[in-house]
């Protein structure tokens, strides 16, 4: 087969020029700072509503296996456990170790999955997308409320209020733009109504223009992305995340009896670069903002190598 043809060249080469495209934007100015943060409002609060809404307004929950999603988690969990534990419980080491576990599924992945894996693809992964945020976030915003009240106590100052603040994490990742839309759909799939034409078409229209719009941004973000003085820890940790995660939920995958497209979906997310909430932990707490930043880019940056190896290496392993 001719390397063009294939069908994991296919589905990144777009997704990439489109970042690179954003990114020629970005260092030309053509979309400035004030421009972006009014793009990612459109991207996150109508464009990609509308999305998720209409994907899964047509998903039966007996049709859903959450098998994968469990089996996701016991890896991204392990290796966020590990990750603490190798630099020290503290907020710096938290925040770290999020950045090697957390995928940016949203701006890059659903755009990728959906070209490369189709409907089907799509719906395993925006059943995970539903519930990443919660649980890594909250995770995150718990062992990070333990770590600053240690760090707190230390100081002999107040520690946080840690379940006042667990439970704004949980609130804020459910009345959210992302999982809400996809509940919200799921919930009138099981009412057995179909979406009439006149609300379907508008739906549609406004999903497709997500990717495109999508990707731009992560090109123009890239270009803003500083790395002088961080680029060797932020390899490290876009190792972590690009490589050492996929491995990890693929041997999680294969312990569960996970096969077909369920498997090359959960490895596939997994390898995604370092997704953007991380770095509002980075900011909230004050520590290794800079190096989260780098982070980001570098695992953008070095996911058009990563990603193509690991989606090569599943389409070998797992023909779907």
């Amino acid at each position: 087969m001719n390397v063009a043809d294939h069908p994991v060249f296919q589905s990144l080469t777009p997704v990439f020029l489109l970042i690179g495209v954003g990114f020629l934007a970005g260092r030309r100015q053509w979309i400035r700072g004030d421009a972006v943060k009014d793009l990612s409002n459109l991207v996150f609060l109508l464009l990609i509503p509308a999305l998720l809404f209409r994907t899964m307004s047509t998903v039966r929950l007996d049709e859903l296996d959450l098998t994968p999603i469990a089996a996701y988690f016991l890896a991204a969990g392990l290796l966020l456990a590990l990750s603490i534990a190798w630099r020290g419980f503290n907020c710096r080491s938290v925040v770290m170790a999020l950045a090697g576990t957390f995928s940016n599924m949203v701006m890059i992945g659903i755009t990728l999955v959906g070209l490369a894996y189709g409907q089907e693809g799509l719906v395993t992964l925006l059943t995970l997308v539903s519930v990443h945020a919660l649980i890594l976030l909250t995770a995150g915003a718990i062992v990070l409320e333990l770590a600053a009240a240690r760090e707190a106590r230390d100081r002999g100052g107040d520690a946080p209020h840690l379940w006042q603040t667990a439970w704004s994490a949980i609130k804020g990742s459910v009345i959210h733009p992302i999982p809400l839309p996809i509940v919200c759909g799921l919930l009138f799939a099981q009412t057995g109504l179909t979406l009439p034409t006149v609300v379907d078409k508008p739906l549609q229209l406004l999903g497709s223009a997500f990717g495109p719009l999508a990707l731009v941004l992560v090109g123009v973000s890239l270009a803003a992305t500083p790395l002088a003085g961080h680029w060797r820890m932020a390899l490290w940790l876009s190792v972590s995340k690009n490589l050492l995660l996929p491995v990890l939920v693929g041997l999680s995958a294969w312990a569960f009896g996970i096969t077909g497209l369920a498997l090359v979906v959960m490895v596939v997310a997994a390898g995604l670069p370092t997704g953007a909430n991380v770095f509002l932990f980075a900011q909230r707490y004050r520590v290794v903002e800079d190096l989260t930043t780098a982070t980001m880019g570098m695992s953008t940056a070095l996911s058009l190598l990563t990603l193509s190896a690991v989606m090569l290496v599943m389409s070998w392993l797992v023909p779907v």
